[in-house]
């Protein structure tokens, strides 16, 4: 009987389980940039996800390569992708399905939390707890200064009745000694001032340069969501040097002159900007004309054109080395792992921050394409690693994405 109770416990001690935590790092990289749990974004809500899906394994498939799925006929799968004007999911063929199951196992963490911030629901897991408890700093900070000024209020208690005893026994009792004249607190005054400007100087210091959610005003008001999101524009048709270049590049006037000769009227839905101010998207288009010169009723330039004077938005220091289409092509990043949602912006701002621990986070979590690539044919122990099992795939980390010689040099 002992036998038998070890021969089912033990093959289900080895079934390793799902881990939130690694989810959500792999979630926020790979997947936040297009999907929320609560509301869609370029795609849909993930809430409820696994039970959309007929079976995990086609859900694992469709996460390691939508188009094998669609290519199936399945019915949900091609329905979903109808739904969503037929843009494509992209491949995560390096995930491992341990991986995902990590993903899904944070997304059921996330199911039970109210959006917006609120307390978790009743019956919420230890791991909402945990995720939450990041977010009680301002309430640790505002108990502190409430015992802090209790403390105050109980020593001058403690003060008064002293001298009250003391006159009652006839004791002299010394002249107390005005706050703003007394040592020990100018000392823990100063100490206290010390210590919080230096936080915020600091902290001040560390963002130095950052600009995240920046979003100037542009020359001319234009919509990435327009053109990229409902008229499916392909991006490097606009950024060719996207995966030629280090640079994506600002497209030329030229290349908006290409549609724009015959587009001279804008008839899509209406376009408002960050403020909420309804925009022209007709009067827009003849500000481009102007800058080329272009004529729209004799359908041909009249006049030399100019410049448009783009203010760029995603900026790096001038000391940091950056390839861009080595991370679109040898890495195969997607436009929204760094700039977000593009494809929803009327305005583009600057989606993530840009610092080097962001890169770094990346680094350490994105695989590289390891199996069948010459490239990385040197790497004899990683090769043989991947062989003996001990690791089962391999991060831009493991081959020096993290020296600092890689980005400044």
């Amino acid at each position: 009987m002992l036998i038998l109770c070890a021969s089912i416990v033990i093959p289900f001690s080895s079934v390793k389980a799902a881990d939130p935590a690694k989810g959500k790092a792999i979630f926020q990289q790979n997947c936040a940039s297009c999907h929320n749990v609560h509301k869609k974004l370029t795609g849909p809500a993930l809430k409820g996800v696994e039970d959309r899906w007929p079976d995990k394994k086609l859900l694992h498939q469709w996460i390691h390569n939508s188009a094998s799925v669609l290519a199936s006929g399945d019915k949900y799968a091609n329905d979903l992708f109808a739904e969503y004007n037929k843009n494509a999911m992209p491949a995560f063929p390096a995930f491992s399905n341990e991986e995902i199951d990590d993903i899904l196992a944070y997304i059921k963490v996330e199911e039970v939390k109210i959006p917006g911030g609120a307390a978790p629901a009743a019956g919420a897991t230890a791991a909402d707890a945990k995720d939450k408890g990041s977010d009680n700093s301002l309430l640790f900070g505002i108990i502190t200064l409430v015992l802090a000024v209790v403390a105050l209020i109980l020593m001058q208690i403690n003060s008064n009745l002293n001298k009250l005893a003391n006159d009652k026994e006839g004791t002299a009792t010394p002249e107390s000694i005005p706050f703003y004249k007394n040592k020990a607190y100018i000392a823990l005054f100063i100490l206290v001032l010390f210590m919080v400007g230096g936080y915020f100087t600091i902290n001040g210091a560390i963002g130095l340069g950052r600009q995240k959610d920046y979003m100037p005003e542009q020359p001319i008001f234009y919509s990435h969501k327009v053109h990229a999101g409902i008229n499916q524009i392909n991006c490097l048709y606009c950024h060719a040097g996207a995966e030629k270049s280090k640079h994506a590049m600002i497209p030329s006037e030229n290349i908006c002159m290409n549609c724009h000769k015959a587009i001279k009227e804008y008839a899509g839905p209406e376009l408002f900007t960050a403020e909420g101010k309804k925009v022209d998207g007709t009067a827009e288009i003849h500000k481009l004309y102007d800058y080329v010169g272009w004529d729209p009723e004799a359908g041909k330039y009249t006049k030399p054109g100019r410049p448009i004077e783009w203010t760029k938005i995603h900026n790096l220091p001038d000391h940091v080395y950056f390839n861009h289409s080595q991370h679109t092509v040898a890495g195969q990043q997607q436009c929204q792992t760094c700039h977000g949602a593009i494809t929803e912006m009327d305005e583009v701002h600057q989606f993530a921050d840009l610092s080097m621990g962001w890169c770094i986070n990346c680094h350490r979590t994105t695989k590289v394409q390891f199996a069948d690539n010459n490239y990385y044919s040197i790497f004899e122990k990683l090769h043989q690693d991947i062989k003996d099992k001990k690791i089962d795939s391999v991060t831009v980390e493991m081959v020096g994405g993290t020296e600092c010689q890689k980005c400044h040099y």
